[in-house]
């Protein structure tokens, strides 16, 4: 049985062929089911999201080029048009990438912990399609295992490196607690939302959403139990934010120093941290030249990004070294179901010679054959046919060019080199 991953990702496709061959959660379940009917596919699980678009399978054969053309005629391409952009990942590699995509190494943000959640999804579809065996269920459970011990053990993940976690994480520094914190969040856009989500998971007191459409700023609001403002009334609740954070489109500014120094005034020089995401910025820059404010723009941010990737790289690499050891450890216990069906069929063969010399004896007994004669023919009878396959085996390594048959024969028989030929009699 051979393991194979492959498809393609953010760093092999672009965008326009990778929104083309994702696979929605709806047509996934007959996707795999079609897939594992396919000569050859033993398990199958897919993993499709905006990044990448995966399956990984186990295969009674290594070679199974027909996979490729199966996931090319799926999303209505030809082979030649998509082998540009795949990678295949077999046996040893094919756990190594599942391992690094567990835990966030091979994502577009480093150590990023969504795709674990994705792929955790990928593998409960396959369990409940029932294209999903011991082999790939024993990986993923390893893989999930792994990305715990990668956590755990490494920093990986608690160097923020994007923008809204970033900002989240300086009014952490600011304020410690953010639990008696009212914040306010302008605009309504990805990156205000991600920070408003963070914002919540870190146990914010009171959040206030301004948007230029009071609707919007409501559809924000009530997922995080927020108050929803307009742009306008801003100047009304100003004094009431401890941290203030802005994201919009807008091309001039949303505040201007003199709002804000009437807001200091007004919370009797209790300090304000503000963070500008926006591109132009939203908040004057003179606004930082006021004593309690704190003010931070998209490039300050940058600059801890940027520390925390480092950081990142830094834990990245403890945690390929954890990952080449649980490769190491998992291939063993692939190869272990080797040994054993081996080993099974091995006393099974044995079993059968056995109970054939052994019926043999019965009759020559039966026929009343001396017992002593009965029992030598068939011991005899017996150790031939055992070692007959391997000694027609061994007559023919010269031919067969296997000098390793002869190694192995001495190991596994634990053969000594002081063993003389039996004499004959006289």
């Amino acid at each position: 049985m051979a393991l194979l991953a492959f498809g393609l990702n953010h760093t092999t496709a672009p965008l326009d062929i990778r929104e083309k061959v994702i696979f929605g959660s709806d047509i996934v379940p007959d996707a795999l089911l079609e897939l594992t009917s396919q000569c050859g596919v033993e398990e199958a699980v897919i993993l499709s999201t905006c990044n990448r678009t995966e399956i990984y399978c186990s295969l009674d054969s290594p070679q199974r080029h027909d996979l490729i053309d199966w996931f090319a005629d799926f999303h209505g391409f030809k082979q030649a048009e998509l082998k540009p952009f795949l990678y295949t990942h077999p046996d040893a590699n094919a756990v190594k990438h599942v391992l690094r995509v567990a835990c966030g190494l091979d994502s577009m943000v480093l150590g990023e912990p969504q795709v674990l959640g994705q792929l955790k999804n990928a593998y409960q579809t396959a369990v409940k399609t029932g294209s999903i065996g011991r082999l790939l269920s024993h990986l993923f459970q390893h893989s999930f295992m792994v990305a715990k011990q990668v956590r755990s053990n490494t920093a990986i993940g608690s160097h923020p490196v994007s923008i809204a976690f970033a900002a989240v994480r300086l009014a952490h520094q600011i304020f410690g607690e953010l639990s008696s914190q009212t914040a306010l969040l302008i605009g309504a856009g990805e990156t205000i939302e991600l920070v408003a989500r963070h914002l919540h998971e870190n146990g914010l007191k009171r959040m206030i959403v301004a948007n230029r459409t009071l609707e919007r700023s409501q559809q924000l609001a009530s997922v995080f139990a927020g108050y929803a403002i307009t742009l306008g009334d801003i100047p009304e609740h100003l004094h009431e934010a401890d941290i203030i954070i802005s994201s919009t489109a807008s091309p001039l500014p949303i505040l201007g120093k003199g709002a804000i120094e009437t807001a200091i005034k007004q919370r009797k020089h209790r300090p304000i941290f503000i963070v500008d995401i926006a591109v132009p910025r939203d908040i004057e820059a003179q606004a930082g030249e006021l004593d309690d404010v704190y003010l931070y723009t998209v490039d300050d941010l940058q600059e801890v990004i940027e520390k925390n990737m480092r950081n990142r790289q830094e834990a990245a690499q403890q945690a390929s070294e954890i990952i080449d050891a649980q490769v190491l450890r998992f291939m063993q216990w692939l190869n272990s179901l080797d040994t054993v069906s081996t080993i099974r069929a091995l006393r099974e063969q044995a079993s059968t010679i056995q109970q054939q010399a052994l019926q043999t004896a019965r009759q020559r007994l039966q026929q009343g054959i001396d017992p002593e004669q009965v029992m030598q023919e068939m011991s005899r009878s017996l150790t031939n046919k055992l070692i007959h396959a391997p000694s027609s085996r061994l007559r023919n390594v010269d031919s067969l060019r296997r000098q390793d048959l002869l190694k192995a024969t001495w190991e596994l028989f634990n053969l000594s080199p002081n063993i003389k030929p039996a004499s004959k009699d006289k």
